[in-house]
């Protein structure tokens, strides 16, 4: 915006305000709010970016609550210099009326401690109309959003803060907290502001003797990535998994399954001695290499080829000087054992963390070849010995560990050993799970050889009869191996199996076939369990003293939900909350085919045992919520639609019970025409291969027209069949085109199909609906859920998946965010570039 405006409105001669000069400063970001008696009263918010004050008015000034959602009118930039300033605007002058410093101090992007990478995030932010950061101020503390409003005043934004440990829940008006800066306010170390993950707010955790001989928390296994903002997100380090005593000066340091590393890892224990403090901690021993991520195969060589780049990454604090705080939330472990280790040790390092972004953050896992990434739920407690859903881990490839239980004879070259034949154990039988006869060389042949030498037993380990492809030596199940392999096959073998080395942490009787739970019903699971202990700073809100109503905050902006736990598919066992969840999990996915489009609610509140039924006109959404005012077709009355831009919209249109997404077939740039053509095979009392055989005779015509066309299911008994128009084209022509490809698909199948749209008046036939294709019509989003049996989805499919029995009912909110994966997303050519229609009908009119 500059500083021209703020000059233009400014007389110098008689105002005292500074002049208008850009002013850059080395260190960290300042901020400032200033309370201003102008012609109404009012706080100016406002913070440093690009040598400025980016600045908002605030009528009601800002709020620790963040149930308060401030309005906040963005206003010219101010000078750096600005900051200061205190007086009285004279009469006649622009703002005339008093200045008086409210709050002042330091901030940052809630993604980065660096000023400079922090302002570049947050200039990206403003012009995408959100932001968010953390205040370090003498009122102002924590983190805190600003979000554009949409379709509302222009320069309206608004001014929310997050909920962490300085959030209050009571009453909060900044009038009542008029007292000035003390002249002494405490020295900051350094210039740099706290970030979303540091705090100097301590919490009360219970006094204790320091626990011994800790059996870890872990992590159960989940199928993708997802976002959350109260979940943080860490480096899956591929290493031994250790938990460190240090009391008086000694140094404990063992594995998962209690066995001493001794002084196996001696630069580590010698680095935990320079602690001079008590403390139990939980990490993972690595070897990095040159690029800086661990491997196992390194740490496995450490033995015989020590390295410089050993080291015990920390990721939890379970007690320190007379505390246990296990109880205590893990943002709050971690922001201690950041403190503890804050003076950098040389074997030892701090895991650090992100908050909320875990689909990017694991894409940067992928891309630097990680193993995986852990996503932790931020309030959790430390659950000793426990697989919980709180933790999870998400690997970049497939991976498990595996029983040595026998090896074959190597053949020609090969010395040693051929292939080692592998199991897991199932009802504690051992299951034979497949061989792998790659990932080794030379000396790591021999090195497990002499091991497997000293096991060997005359009959075979596993439950059932195995027969190898070569001569087989069986050993005592004993060994545990680490093993990658590309894929499960369906009599459960790993494919591709390579050794990657042994499991020194792990007892055999341990190994399980580790299989992957889907993470909607991780995280519904998750939510259910035992919350931690409340810090002292942590007030219960007011949204969240009733058990059914809770906040979360989705995307920048806080979002109330309801009854969670209410069963919306009794039979399957699917909760209001696995529906928001799978929405929130799917969210890039869907949203391009939500945004810009009015949505027709269809809500059901009771979930799937009562009838739904029709909003279209929203007049109670929150502020924060996009609506726009259209003419309803039907009755010609003013309509205020609700717009789903983002998740948070989707997160409230979900907590209204809207199971069912129905967006408009245009955007509101251009109502008039629309993205797609539809048409809707309706099968009444047909079977599913009936409109399997008219779905494929449809794309056989619309191929000789040259429409591109794609498939649905439509998550209920029909399939809905779409050709992208661009925006090209009227309504009236899509329709006319709709009708023109029906009627010929009806002269193809006259028995099967019909274009009557009355029931009574087809009997077993196919309804070829292409009245679809009207302004304001709404037809079920592709992957929306549909209040139906089975919690089904309406899922786009391939056309080779088009054949006979294909079922809507395989397609469900448990299985398509896999699908996603696995797949992608097969629709988005429907929002591409669109047909040629006058070309289309051209080649129609020929057939």
């Amino acid at each position: 915006m500059g500083l021209q405006q703020y000059n233009q409105k400014r007389n110098f001669g008689e105002t005292p305000e500074p002049e208008g000069k850009t002013q850059k400063h080395k260190g960290a970001l300042r901020f400032v709010v200033q309370r201003h008696e102008a012609s109404t009263l009012h706080y100016d918010f406002r913070l440093e970016m690009e040598g400025v004050l980016k600045s908002w008015a605030v009528p009601k000034g800002p709020s620790m609550n963040p149930a308060d959602k401030r309005l906040a009118v963005h206003v010219e930039d101010h000078p750096f210099s600005y900051r200061t300033f205190e007086g009285d605007i004279p009469e006649g002058n622009y703002g005339a009326g008093h200045v008086a410093i409210w709050d002042e101090g330091y901030y940052s992007s809630v993604e980065t401690d660096d000023p400079a990478e922090g302002e570049k995030l947050l200039l990206q932010g403003l012009e995408n109309g959100s932001i968010s950061f953390v205040l370090e101020g003498t009122k102002l503390q924590g983190a805190f959003s600003l979000v554009k409003m949409k379709g509302r005043q222009e320069g309206a934004w608004l001014l929310v803060k997050k909920k962490d440990e300085y959030a209050v829940t009571d009453h909060y008006d900044s009038e009542e907290h008029m007292g000035r800066l003390a002249e002494t306010t405490a020295k900051r170390k350094t210039g740099k502001g706290t970030s979303a993950k540091t705090s100097k707010t301590k919490t009360t955790a219970k006094p204790a003797k320091m626990p011994h001989h800790i059996v870890p928390m872990m992590a159960k296994l989940t199928d993708g990535p997802f976002d959350g903002d109260d979940w943080i997100y860490e480096i899956k380090w591929d290493g031994f998994r250790a938990v460190a005593e240090v009391q008086g000066g000694n140094v404990e340091l063992y594995s998962r399954n209690g066995k001493s590393y001794g002084e196996t890892y001696k630069p580590i224990l010698d680095s935990l001695k320079q602690l001079s403090l008590d403390a139990v901690l939980d990490g993972e021993i690595v070897v990095l290499i040159d690029k800086g991520y661990a491997t196992f195969q390194q740490l496995q060589n450490y033995q015989n080829t020590p390295s410089e780049h050993l080291y015990f990454y920390v990721f939890d604090l379970l007690y320190l000087n007379g505390e246990d705080l296990r109880d205590l939330p893990l943002l709050e472990r971690k922001k201690r054992l950041e403190e503890l280790l804050a003076d950098e040790l040389p074997a030892v390092r701090y895991s650090d963390h992100v908050v909320g972004n875990g689909v990017a953050f694991f894409k940067e896992a992928q891309r630097n070849k990680v193993e995986g990434i852990m996503a932790k739920k931020a309030d959790s407690p430390y659950r000793t010995g426990k697989r919980s859903t709180e933790w999870l881990k998400i690997k970049t490839h497939m991976r498990q560990e595996a029983v040595i239980a026998g090896f074959t004879e190597p053949k020609g070259k090969r010395k040693h050993i051929g292939a080692l034949l592998l199991g897991v154990y199932e009802n504690g039988k051992l299951t034979y799970v497949g061989q792998s006869g790659s990932g080794f060389n030379t000396k790591s042949l021999e090195a497990l050889k002499a091991k497997l030498d000293k096991l060997v037993q005359p009959e075979s380990p596993f439950a059932g009869k195995v027969k190898p492809n070569a001569p087989a030596t069986w050993v005592k199940p004993e060994l545990v191996a680490e093993i990658t392999f590309a894929e499960w096959t369906k009599e459960g073998i790993m494919r591709q199996a390579i050794y990657e080395g042994l499991r020194e942490d792990k007892k055999a009787t341990d190994v399980v076939r580790e299989n992957a739970i889907h993470t909607t019903e991780a995280l519904a699971e998750a939510e259910h369990q035992p919350k931690a202990k409340k810090t002292t700073t942590m007030k219960e809100s007011s949204t969240t003293k009733d058990k059914n109503r809770t906040t979360q905050t989705i995307a920048g902006q806080e979002v109330s939900f309801s009854s969670l736990d209410k069963l919306y598919w009794p039979d399957e066992r699917v909760t209001k909350g696995d529906l928001i969840t799978y929405y929130q999990t799917i969210a890039d996915i869907i949203l391009p085919y939500l945004k810009d489009r009015p949505q027709s609610l269809f809500r059901n509140p009771e979930g799937i045992v009562k009838p739904g039924f029709f909003q279209k006109d929203i007049t109670h959404a929150p502020d924060w919520v996009r609506t726009i005012k259209l003419k309803a077709e039907s009755t010609g009355e003013d309509v205020e639609y609700l717009v789903c831009d983002n998740k948070a919209t989707l997160a409230y249109m979900n907590n209204l019970g809207c199971i069912q997404l129905n967006p408009w077939n245009s955007r509101i740039a251009n109502l008039e025409k629309p993205d797609y053509m539809v048409i809707d095979l309706d099968p009444g009392e047909n079977t599913y291969d009936d409109v399997v055989e008219v779905a494929l005779v449809t794309k056989e015509i619309l191929d000789k027209a040259g429409a591109e066309t794609y498939c649905k299911t439509s998550g209920a008994t029909g399939m809905h069949l779409f050709v992208p128009l661009g925006a090209k084209y009227s309504f009236d022509q899509a329709r006319d085109f709709a009708h023109l490809v029906a009627r010929l698909v009806h002269e193809k199948l006259p028995k099967l199909t019909s274009l009557e749209r009355s029931p009574k008046e087809r009997r077993k036939q196919v309804y070829l609906d292409f009245l679809q294709n009207s302004i304001g019509q709404t037809i079920a989003s592709a992957y929306t859920v549909r209040p139906k049996p089975g919690a089904t989805v309406s899922t786009p499919l391939s056309w080779d998946e088009v054949k006979p029995a294909l079922t809507p009912e395989a397609f469900t909110i448990k299985n398509v965010p896999e699908r996603i994966k696995q797949k992608g997303d097969l629709f988005k050519g429907v929002l591409g570039k669109g047909i040629d229609l006058e070309k289309c009908l051209k080649k129609l009119k020929q057939v």
